[in-house]
């Protein structure tokens, strides 16, 4: 399923200048570039790259 840009800043509660940011840096999830310019995230994309950011709660901490 492919999220829209404001789905997933909605998700991720960052603003779309974090998500470029992000995207320029090399840090963000993958995302799909449409010919029409309008960017698309899959969703197992986007919980692939949560799940390589979740840390045990012991590691938080840290």
């Amino acid at each position: 399923m492919l999220l829209t840009l404001a789905q997933v800043l909605e998700e991720l509660q960052i603003p779309e200048s974090t998500w470029y940011a992000w995207q320029a840096q090399g840090k963000g999830p993958r995302q799909v570039k449409l010919p029409n310019k309008q960017v698309r995230v899959d969703r197992a994309d986007l919980n692939r790259w949560l799940d390589d950011r979740t840390v045990e709660p012991t590691q938080a901490a840290a």
